[in-house]
């Protein structure tokens, strides 16, 4: 709808609109310096955003043993035959230096008593290769530095206290800016020669997550009303072990606890993981994920098991977990870890290149709203610290290089009800979870698909109702089974791994 006595604020010639404060907005940022840079974000940005809760560390061949070769093959492989191989190249050979410039920052990695980065196993890797800060607390500790270094930074200035809620279309084309909202709801258009999405996923579309809530495919809603093309919409990773202690958002027992040794198992004490994979605990997520929702199912209750593998020394090597557990009553010390899979990243988005440009002039993606090619259907463990770092280093070398014209915006339209009311909020994450969750059929997904029809038309395009549709609508299009993505009707993999593309107009 049209939006009246809207105040407007003009960014300077050549300005960047960076919409997101996690590590892929930030690290941009910075490095789009000198260039003068504006983030926009809540005030809750520096503790919701997804990137401070990332446990397991950031993955990179930075041993000797290691090679960017091999850490493609691994992206590759774990992609399920829908991982672009150049990007995966890209993002394995440019990705030791990027860690290493984040050190230079002040990110206190691990490290052994010589100096060299202690180095951890995770799913689906062929080595040692995820770079960890104080055990788990790899996010928190990365974003801390960014903010830091953000907030002494004398070319980017903060938004702070406002949330984008729609895209501004430039009288010729393309993007001009963002409009947003404050909490006490005053309204704000930003008009910019350049835009870049940096808000994140979607788990906050699903009613188990270990994403912040807040995470909902705004940015996906807002490009997709513009005519942004969205890329692998319905591959969602499902993390296999959040703690199941009913906590919203579900805490997170990270991946390195099996990289570490810890093993599933049913009541019974006994493992469960050998019968469903070759790899056991170690299997790619999907499979992990599926094998614990079966276990669900029928009636038995996983647990994670760290006894033997970590033992009395989980306080100091896991303190993340380990607070999670005992503020639920849960020694992990001496007592198993009840687990269920939630979802915990978003393998599709915006669809960009591999420096961050999207198919209309001025709005570019990065991070988790993006798809560039490098998780395909199934993210590699620990790639998405990475993924953020390379190719928001990438788009800030890209914008510096290149002249931008002068965006005006023209008709400034509302996406109302950015915050959707409670109840139809809860009804939606249940709908997600149920008809497109671990396993998904055509039947689920017709009748969620209608159901959100209904809400766009009771209260309007609200951007997680766009966001869930594409979804809910590409993984009804995708008759096979693949990834993150299983088809109780379509149970197996088609011999072609084809990437699907799809606009918002071709589904209204």
């Amino acid at each position: 709808m049209p939006v009246d006595n809207l105040e407007t604020r003009r960014l300077p010639a050549g300005a960047v609109l960076v919409v997101g404060a996690g590590l892929a907005g930030l690290y941009l940022a910075l490095k789009l310096a000198p260039r003068q840079v504006f983030v926009l974000a809540s005030r809750r940005s520096s503790k919701g955003a997804a990137s401070a809760w990332a446990q397991g560390g950031i993955a990179a061949a930075l041993s000797p043993d290691d090679s960017p070769a091999s850490h493609a093959k691994d992206t590759i492989a774990a992609g399920d035959g829908l991982v672009d191989p150049e990007i995966a190249t890209i993002l394995a050979s440019e990705g030791p230096q990027r860690v290493r410039d984040l050190a230079e920052m002040g990110v206190p990695f691990d490290r052994h008593e010589n100096g060299e980065l202690y180095l951890s196993l995770e799913a689906a890797h062929s080595i040692a290769r995820v770079a960890r800060v104080k055990g788990d607390t790899a996010g928190k500790e990365i974003i801390d530095v960014m903010v830091k270094r953000a907030q002494e930074a004398d070319h980017i200035t903060g938004l702070i206290g406002w949330r984008a809620e729609s895209l501004l279309q430039d009288v010729n084309g393309g993007i001009a800016g963002a409009m947003a909202r404050r909490d006490d709801g005053a309204l704000l258009g930003i008009e910019a020669d350049v835009t870049v999405m940096a808000t994140g996923g979607v788990g906050g579309l699903f009613s188990v997550t270990t994403n912040p809530r807040t995470a909902r495919g705004d940015a996906l809603g807002m490009a997709a009303v513009v005519g942004a093309k969205m890329r692998d919409m319905e591959f969602v990773q499902f993390h296999p072990t959040a703690i199941d202690i009913g906590r919203d958002p579900a805490p997170l027992a990270t991946e390195a606890l099996r990289g570490e040794g810890a093993v599933l198992i049913n009541p019974k004490g006994k493992r469960f993981m050998p019968r469903y994979h070759k790899d056991a605990e170690l299997a790619p997520r999907d499979d992990v994920a599926r094998a614990i929702f079966a276990e669900i199912q029928a009636g038995r209750q996983p647990f994670l098991d760290c006894r033997d593998a970590i033992g009395t020394h989980f306080d100091t090597e896991f303190p993340t977990v380990f607070d999670s557990c005992m503020r639920a009553g849960i020694d992990p010390r001496i007592a198993p870890i009840p687990v269920a899979p939630a979802v915990h990243y978003h393998m599709g988005g915006i669809a960009t290149d591999s420096f961050g440009q999207s198919n209309l002039d001025g709005l570019l993606a990065v991070g988790e709203c993006s798809a560039v090619g490098v998780h395909g259907a199934n993210r590699l463990a620990s790639n998405s610290l990475l993924e953020a770092i390379v190719f928001g280093g990438r788009a800030a070398e890209y914008i510096c290089g290149r002249d931008w014209a002068e965006k005006k915006a023209g008709i400034i339209r509302s996406q109302p009800w950015l915050s959707i009311p409670a109840d139809i909020s809860q009804t939606l994450r249940n709908s997600m979870t149920a008809h497109c969750g671990v396993r998904r059929n055509a039947h689920d997904l017709n009748g969620l698909i209608q159901f959100i029809d209904d809400m766009i038309d009771r209260i309007g395009r609200a951007n997680p109702l766009i966001a869930s549709k594409m979804i809910a609508s590409a993984a009804l299009a995708r008759e096979e089974s693949r990834g993150g993505h299983f088809r109780d009707d379509f149970p197996k993999t088609h011999k072609k791994a084809i990437s699907s593309y799809l606009t918002f107009d071709k589904l209204t």
